[in-house]
C-alpha cells in the first residue's frame, strides 16, 4: 500500500489503545510516520530527531530553543511565542533528552490543530538559526563597557544554572553518567554551565544540519484527524529533501564488572554537612518487553508504598531523612535502577550500600510476601488500563512511549500492546515461579555494572564557582585589545537592539490564527448534579471515565486554628501511612493498592467569588474499578474512622522526609515559593497555601523535628485535636466522577460511610488565620543557588479595580510578549509568569531561573506606561482572544473535569459567571487594556516584592535593606 510517497510498513489494531495505527515509511527520504487513528479529539503531532551529542555544551538543547525562534515561512523572531499567544493548544513545546528532541504540539480543533503542525515543521527544517539567535538562547558575553565587568548571559545557560543548583538534580545527572561512561548517556546534554562556553555557532549549526533531516525523524500522528491529511502535510515538505545517511545510531554501553564509585561536591549552605548517596545498575535494553514491565512491578514492590521493604529499611535505618534516586529509569535505550538516601551523613555511604545490599539479598533469599507482588501487578495494570496522562494528553504519552524503542529501531508499539506480556508475567507468578526474586539476584545482587554516586556538602563551592567565573572573564577582558572589547560592547548593543525591535505587521501576518467566529461562544459546562449521600451532599458528574470511579470526600478546615493548619498536610499522610486499628501502616498500603487505583490526601485552598472568603478543605482522593468500588469505600471507612497515630518513630520519619522534600523543591520549584510567599501577605488563602507548602512550612517542619524529640505527647495531642475538628459529618462535602452504573454502586457504600462518620458540631471558634499584611517588607530568601526567582504581587481589587474578562486576555497578553521580550529574551531568564486571580484580585509576577533581580523588578514596575502606549493591531488583538479562550477551554481528562467541577462548586464560580467571563473575553479591546495601566502604576508603587536566589540577591538585599531570610 502507498500514499503520497509513503510506503506501509504495518498495520495493526491496538486494543489497549483503541486505536488503528499504521506504520509508514517515506520513500525518497526514509523518514517514518506512525499515525494513530481514534476517537480522541484532543489531536497530538510529534516529530522527533535522534540528537546524540559529542560534549557536554548542551548543543542539542540550544538548538531545541532555537529553531523555534524563526523560520523560512514565518520570519518572526519567535513563532513559538506567538502560538503560545493565540492559540487554542492543549500542548506546545519541546523536549531535549539524552539522545532524541521531540517537538510535540497538540489542540481539540483541527484548523487550530493543522495551523500548529505547519509551523512547527517549518521551524524545525527551515529554521533562521542566526548567530544572534545562537547567543540570545545559548550564550553570549554581555559588555556594557570595554572596562567590564563581564558577564555570561543566554536563556539556556541560565536554566542549567538553575538545574545545577538543585543538589538532587545534579544527583540524577551524575547517577546516570556514571553508569554510562562511554556513550552519549555519559554526557550532560541540557548542557553543563562550565562547558556551555565552549560551543561554537559553527558546532551549533553543522548539529542541525546533520541530524534535523528527515531521513533522521520519526514522525507520529494521533486522534480523529483524516490520516490522508497527515500524510499529504507531511509529503509537502519532505518533497525538498533527498536522502541522506545521518550517523546518530546510540550504542550500548559495554557492560562492566568492576563497580565505581564517585564522590561529587555541591554547593551546600553554612552548617550544612548532609550529603546525599545513590546505587545505580545498569539493566536490560528497555525494548526487553516482558522485563521491561516486570521491572516496573520490582520497583512498586521495592520503594511504591511505604511500607514497601527496601524503602522501608531505608528510612527506618535513621541513615538520612528520604529516599534518593530515580528508581527505574525505563526512558533510554538501556534501562537503570537509582536508589539511595539523602539528608545522611557522608562519611555512612558504605552503610547505605551495605544496608541495600543486604535488604535485597534477604528479599532474594526469604522471598516476596504474595500481598507485595499482587499490590504492584495490580497497580501497574491500573495504570496501563487507565492510561490517565494528567494534565498532557492521552497522544503525547502515547509517542513517548513508541520512542522508548521505535528510536532504536525496534517495534514502536512493544510496549503499547502490554496485554500479552502483562499475561505472561501473571502466569509465571501463578506458576510459583520466583520471578522477581530471580530478577533481584540477577540484575541487582549478581549484576557488577553498578555506580555508587556520593554527593558531599561543599559550603564554599558557590563562592568559588562565582569567582572562578568572574576571574575566567577579566582574564579574557584583559586578553582582548582595545578595538575587540569596544567590538564585543557593540556586539552586546546590537544584540538588544535586535531583541527589542518588535516584528513587522507583515511577518506576524504569516503566523496562522484562528478567527474570533470560529471560537465557540457559549461556555462548555462540566456535567454536575447534586445528590445526597445520607446527610451528606454529593457532587456527581456522569462522564465516561471506563468503568472506573474517581471520589473526593472533602472536609471542612475552616475549624482549624492557626497553630494546627501547617500540621494538616502530614495529618492527611499519616491516614494512609501510619496504619489502622484494624492492620499495619505496611499491610494497609498493600491492601490499598491490591483494591484501587491509589489513594491518598491533599489540600484545597481557595478564595470564594464575589465574597472573597477562604474554602479551605482536606480532599481525600480514592480511585477503584466498578468491581473494586465496595473495596474502595471499605478502605475510606477505615482511614478515616479508624487510623491510628501512635507510632513515634513512623510519625517522626514522616516528619525527615517532609522536610527533606520540602528543602529539595526550592531551587527546581523556586518560582512557586516566591508566589506562594507573596501571596500569604493578602488573603487567608494564600496563607494558607504557604503555612502548608512553602517557606513558612520548611521552617514548621524544621521545628517539629526538634519537638518530637521532647513533646511526642504534645504532637499527638495536635493530630488528634485535628481528627476532632476535621473528620466530621458536619462540613463534609463528597465529588463522584464516574458513569451512570459505577454510580449506581458507590451510593450505598457513600451513604453508610457518611452515617458512620461523627456528628461533632463544629466548634464555636476564631481561627486565627491572619495574612502578613501587603504592607510587609521586601524579602530576600536566600539559599546557595546560582539563579534568582524574583516576585512581585499586588491586590488590584484593594488599588480600586474591578474584575472584567478582558483582564484575562491582559494579563496573558502581558506574559507572552512583555515578560517574555523583558525578562526571558533580554533578560536570559528561562521564564515569567503573570497570574491574575479573578477571585482575590491578587496579581503576581515571578520569573525563573533569572540571573537578575532588579533590572526585573524594573520590567515589572513599567507594566503600567506598556499598557498605556500598547495598540494591538486587528490579528493580535484576536490572537491575544484566542489565547485567553484557549486558557478558559483547556481540554482536561474525565477525573480533571470532575475535580475541576467541585473547585468550581465550591468558590461559586457558576455557570453563569463563566458565561459572563467568555463574554467579556471575546468583548475585549484595546481600552481594556489602557484602562488597566493606572491600577498596574499603583500596583507598581505598593506591590509586596520577594526572591529567591543566592549571593547576588543578598547583594541586593544588603544595598536595597530588605529583610533576609536564609532558607537553605
Amino acid at each position: 500500500m502507498q500514499s503520497h510517497g509513503f510506503d506501509l510498513v504495518f498495520e495493526r489494531t491496538v486494543h489497549e489503545l483503541n486505536s488503528r495505527i499504521r506504520l509508514w515509511r517515506h520513500g525518497a527520504t526514509g523518514a517514518q510516520l506512525l499515525s494513530c487513528c481514534n476517537a480522541d479529539e484532543n489531536k497530538v503531532f510529534g516529530v522527533t530527531f535522534r540528537t546524540p551529542p559529542s560534549d557536554s555544551t548542551g548543543v542539542a538543547h540550544i538548538l531545541e530553543h532555537s529553531v523555534l525562534c524563526g523560520s523560512e515561512k514565518y520570519p518572526v523572531k519567535e513563532p513559538f511565542v506567538e502560538l503560545l499567544k493565540g492559540s487554542l493548544q492543549t500542548f506546545l513545546n519541546a523536549f531535549t533528552y539524552p539522545d532524541k528532541t521531540c517537538y510535540p504540539v497538540a489542540s481539540a480543533n483541527l484548523q487550530d490543530f493543522r495551523n500548529l503542525v505547519d509551523v512547527y515543521l517549518d521551524a524545525v527544517f527551515f529554521p533562521r538559526i542566526t548567530e544572534e539567535i545562537f547567543r540570545q538562547e545559548g550564550w553570549h558575553i554581555e559588555a556594557d563597557a570595554p572596562e567590564g565587568p563581564f558577564a555570561y548571559k543566554g536563556v539556556v545557560y541560565n536554566e542549567m544554572k538553575g538545574v545545577y543548583s538543585s543538589p538532587e538534580s545534579i544527583l540524577s545527572e551524575q547517577s546516570q553518567q556514571a553508569l554510562f561512561p562511554d556513550i552519549t548517556y555519559g554526557l550532560d546534554s541540557g548542557g553543563n554551565p562550565e562547558h556551555i562556553p565552549d560551543l561554537t555557532y559553527e558546532q551549533f549549526a553543522n548539529f542541525h544540519a546533520t541530524y534535523y533531516h528527515p531521513s533522521n525523524a520519526r514522525f507520529f500522528f494521533w486522534g480523529d484527524d483524516p490520516e490522508e491529511d497527515r500524510l499529504a502535510c507531511l509529503a509537502a515538505v519532505l518533497a525538498r529533501f533527498d536522502r541522506i545517511e545521518a550517523d546518530s545510531a546510540v550504542p550500548l554501553q559495554p557492560r562492566s564488572d568492576t563497580p565505581r564509585m564517585l564522590e561529587i561536591p555541591y554547593a551546600a549552605s553554612e552548617g550544612d554537612d548532609r550529603g546525599m548517596v545513590t546505587m545505580n545498575w545498569l539493566l536490560c535494553e528497555t525494548a526487553d518487553v516482558e522485563r521491561n514491565f516486570a521491572f516496573e512491578m520490582l520497583e512498586h514492590i521495592l520503594l511504591g508504598l511505604p511500607g514497601s521493604p527496601l524503602r522501608r529499611a531505608l528510612i527506618e535505618s535513621g541513615l538520612g531523612e528520604d529516599v534518593a534516586g530515580v528508581g527505574l529509569e525505563s526512558d533510554l535505550r538501556q534501562m537503570y535502577f537509582s536508589v539511595g538516601l539523602k539528608g545522611m551523613e557522608p562519611k555512612t555511604a558504605s552503610d547505605v550500600e551495605m544496608l541495600i545490599m543486604e535488604t535485597l539479598a534477604d528479599l532474594a533469599e526469604d522471598g516476596l510476601p504474595a500481598d507485595a507482588v499482587e499490590a504492584a501487578v495490580n497497580s501497574v495494570e491500573f495504570a496501563l488500563r487507565e492510561n490517565n496522562s494528567g494534565r498532557y494528553p492521552v497522544g503525547l504519552a502515547v509517542m513517548v512511549r513508541s520512542l522508548t524503542t521505535w528510536l532504536y529501531d525496534g517495534d514502536p508499539l512493544a510496549l503499547l500492546e502490554w496485554e500479552a506480556p502483562l499475561a505472561a508475567i501473571k502466569a509465571r507468578i501463578a506458576a510459583g515461579e520466583r520471578y522477581f526474586e530471580g530478577l533481584i539476584r540477577e540484575w541487582l545482587l549478581d549484576n557488577q555494572h553498578v555506580a555508587t554516586v556520593l554527593l558531599t556538602p561543599d559550603r564554599k563551592l558557590a563562592d568559588r564557582r562565582e569567582a572562578a567565573e568572574a576571574a575566567g572573564l577579566e582574564a579574557y577582558r584583559q586578553g582582548l585589545r582595545q578595538c575587540e572589547r569596544v567590538a564585543l560592547v557593540e556586539e552586546t548593543r546590537a544584540l538588544r537592539s535586535l531583541q527589542e525591535a518588535p516584528d513587522s505587521l507583515e511577518a506576524l501576518a504569516t503566523i496562522p490564527g484562528l478567527k474570533l467566529e470560529d471560537l465557540p461562544k457559549e461556555n462548555r459546562p462540566i456535567p454536575s448534579e447534586d445528590r445526597q449521600a445520607g446527610a451528606v451532599p454529593v457532587l456527581f458528574h456522569d462522564l465516561d471515565t471506563s468503568g472506573i470511579a474517581y471520589t473526593e470526600t472533602t472536609f471542612d478546615l475552616s475549624a482549624v486554628p492557626a497553630h494546627l493548619v501547617p500540621l494538616v498536610p502530614l495529618f492527611g499522610r499519616a491516614l494512609f501511612e501510619m496504619g489502622t486499628a484494624q492492620r499495619d501502616f505496611v499491610d494497609l498500603g498493600m491492601r490499598i493498592a491490591r483494591k484501587t487505583g491509589g489513594m491518598d490526601a491533599d489540600t484545597l485552598f481557595a478564595t470564594t467569588l464575589g465574597v472573597r472568603q477562604p474554602v479551605a478543605r482536606l480532599v481525600v482522593h480514592g480511585k477503584a474499578t466498578r468491581d473494586n468500588v465496595p473495596a474502595l469505600y471499605d478502605l475510606l471507612s477505615e482511614v478515616l474512622l479508624e487510623a491510628k497515630f501512635d507510632d513515634r518513630e513512623r510519625f517522626q520519619r514522616m516528619v525527615l522526609e517532609e522536610k527533606a522534600r520540602q528543602e529539595h523543591v526550592l531551587v527546581p520549584s523556586g518560582h512557586g515559593i516566591v508566589m506562594a510567599r507573596l501571596r500569604a501577605g493578602y488573603n487567608a488563602a494564600g496563607w494558607l497555601d504557604e503555612a502548608t507548602t512553602g517557606v513558612s512550612y520548611l521552617a514548621f517542619l524544621r521545628t517539629l523535628a526538634e519537638r518530637m524529640e521532647k513533646d511526642w505527647d504534645g504532637v499527638l495531642a495536635d493530630l488528634a485535636a485535628l481528627r476532632g475538628l476535621v473528620l466530621r459529618r458536619s462540613g463534609c462535602l463528597m465529588n463522584l466522577t464516574a458513569d451512570a452504573e459505577v454510580a449506581g454502586l458507590v451510593s450505598g457504600p457513600a451513604a453508610a460511610l457518611a452515617a458512620a462518620l461523627p456528628d461533632a458540631p463544629a466548634p464555636a471558634q476564631t481561627n486565627g488565620w491572619h495574612p502578613a499584611g501587603a504592607a510587609a517588607e521586601a524579602e530576600a530568601l536566600v539559599m546557595p543557588a546560582q539563579v534568582n526567582y524574583v516576585g512581585k504581587a499586588a491586590d488590584l481589587y484593594g488599588l480600586g479595580y474591578t474584575y472584567h474578562g478582558s483582564a484575562n486576555v491582559v494579563f496573558k497578553h502581558l506574559r507572552m510578549a512583555f515578560l517574555w521580550d523583558r525578562v526571558r529574551v533580554q533578560g536570559g531568564a528561562y521564564g515569567a509568569f503573570c497570574a491574575f486571580d479573578r477571585a482575590s484580585g491578587l496579581l503576581t509576577q515571578v520569573s525563573y531561573r533569572d540571573p537578575n533581580v532588579a533590572a526585573t523588578l524594573d520590567v515589572y514596575d513599567a507594566t503600567a506606561d506598556y499598557l498605556r502606549r500598547v495598540s494591538l493591531s486587528p490579528t493580535e488583538l484576536a490572537n491575544a482572544i484566542v489565547g485567553a479562550i484557549g486558557d478558559v477551554d483547556k481540554h482536561m481528562l474525565p477525573d480533571a473535569k470532575g475535580s475541576a467541577a467541585l473547585y468550581r462548586s465550591l468558590v461559586g464560580d457558576t455557570d453563569a459567571a463563566r458565561q459572563q467571563m467568555r463574554d467579556e473575553i471575546l468583548s475585549t479591546t484595546n481600552d481594556h487594556f489602557r484602562a488597566l495601566a493606572d491600577v498596574m502604576a499603583e500596583a507598581a508603587r505598593t506591590g509586596r516584592v520577594a526572591v529567591l536566589g543566592g549571593a547576588a540577591l543578598e547583594r541586593v538585599a544588603g544595598e536595597k535593606g530588605w529583610r533576609v531570610e536564609r532558607v537553605l
